[in-house]
C-alpha cells in the first residue's frame, strides 16, 4: 500500500524512550510495536544505539525511539557516544515518554535523567513502568516527586512485561502526533536492516547465555549476509568482538560449547523473525574496538571522543 502524501488525513511523529538503565525501555518499546525490534537482557546498558520501532494505529504512524539508557559522567568514548545518542534521539523528537521504573523508584540515575529534560523545550509524558512488581500505591508519590521536578503534561501507569496499560498509552500517543505523511513504508517495523538486527540478536544471546561472565565490551558485526534467490534461506556470518584473549575463551567454553549455545539460540531466534532458514556461522576476534571510529559507525553511534 502507497503512503498517503495528504497530511490532512495521516500523522507521523517520532516518540522517544527516555530514561535510566534498565528501566524498561526496550521491553516497551517491544511490546507497543508488537514485534521484537530491540534486544532485552538484564544487562544494563544493553541498547546502544537508536532503535526506531515503526507501528500504525489507524491514520497514525508512530515511530518509536529507543535510546540508550542515560547514565552519569561517563567516562569510556563508548558510554559517552551511547549518552549521547540518547540526547540526540530526545531533542530529535516529537514526544519523549520519560521511563520510571516503579520498582527502582526516583533514584540517582533516574533523577539525572529527569533534570536533564527540564529546558528541553519538548513535550514529555511520564511513564511509570513495572507496575506489576509492586503495589499500584506505590506509584503515588513517584509520581508527585517527579512532576514537582517536571510537570507532565499526561502520566500513565503500565507494565510493558505483562501489557497493562499499554493500550491507553499507545491511543493516547498516537492521538499527540502532528499532521504529517507517513515516512515509512506501512508494513515495515523498525529502521534497523536485517543484517543490523541479526547482529543485535546475537549480542543478546551472548549477554543471556554468559551473564555477569562476559565484560560490557563486546560487539557483534555481521560481516556476510546472502539470502537465496527465493528468500527461504540466509547465510549469516557474524564476528564477535572481545578485547582480550580470556574474553574470547569465556565466549568460546569448553569445547567450543559455549558459542555452539549462543549460536543456536540465536538461529532459533533470526528464523522466526526473519522466517527463513537461517544458517549462522559465529567467530570470535580479539580486537581493541572500543575507540575504533569504524566499530561506531557499524553500531549507528559517532565517537567524537
Amino acid at each position: 500500500m502507497t503512503a498517503p502524501t495528504d497530511p490532512s488525513v495521516s500523522s507521523c511523529g517520532f516518540v522517544a524512550l527516555a530514561g535510566a538503565p534498565n528501566a524498561g525501555k526496550s521491553t516497551l518499546l517491544n511490546h507497543l510495536v508488537g514485534h521484537k525490534v530491540s534486544i532485552v537482557t538484564p544487562k544494563a546498558q544493553t541498547t546502544r544505539r537508536r532503535v526506531i520501532g515503526i507501528t500504525m494505529v489507524g491514520q497514525a504512524q508512530v515511530l518509536f525511539v529507543d535510546t540508550p539508557g542515560i547514565f552519569g559522567d561517563p567516562k569510556r568514548p563508548l558510554e559517552r557516544a551511547m549518552v549521547r545518542a540518547a540526547w540526540d534521539g530526545v531533542d530529535d523528537a516529537d514526544l519523549v515518554l520519560f521511563v520510571l521504573d516503579v520498582a527502582r523508584g526516583l533514584n540517582a540515575q533516574a533523577r539525572a535523567v529527569l533534570e536533564g529534560l527540564v529546558g528541553r523545550h519538548r513535550r514529555v509524558w511520564l511513564v511509570i513502568n513495572k507496575i506489576d512488581m509492586v503495589r499500584p500505591d506505590r506509584a503515588l508519590p513517584q509520581i508527585a516527586e517527579a512532576n514537582a521536578i517536571l510537570p507532565f503534561e499526561r502520566t500513565f501507569i503500565v507494565s510493558a512485561l505483562t501489557g497493562s496499560g499499554c493500550d491507553d498509552l499507545l491511543a493516547a500517543v498516537a492521538d499527540a502526533l502532528p499532521e504529517s505523511a507517513w515516512l515509512y513504508p506501512e508494513d515495515q517495523l523498525s529502521d534497523l536492516s536485517d543484517r543490523a538486527l541479526a547482529a543485535e540478536i546475537t549480542r543478546e544471546k551472548l549477554f543471556l547465555q554468559l551473564q555477569d561472565e562476559l565484560p560490557y565490551s563486546v560487539t557483534v558485526e555481521t560481516e556476510q549476509y546472502l539470502e537465496s534467490p527465493d528468500g527461504k534461506e540466509v547465510r549469516i556470518d557474524q564476528v564477535i568482538y572481545v578485547l582480550r584473549d580470556s574474553q574470547k575463551a569465556i565466549v568460546l567454553g569448553k569445547g567450543g560449547s559455549r558459542i555452539k549455545a549462543i549460536g543456536q539460540a540465536a538461529r532459533e531466534e533470526l528464523t522466526k523473525l526473519l522466517d527463513a532458514r537461517v544458517h549462522l556461522f559465529l567467530f570470535v576476534k580479539v580486537r581493541e574496538w572500543t575507540d575504533d571510529p569504524e566499530r561506531y559507525r557499524e553500531m549507528g553511534l559517532e565517537n567524537r571522543g
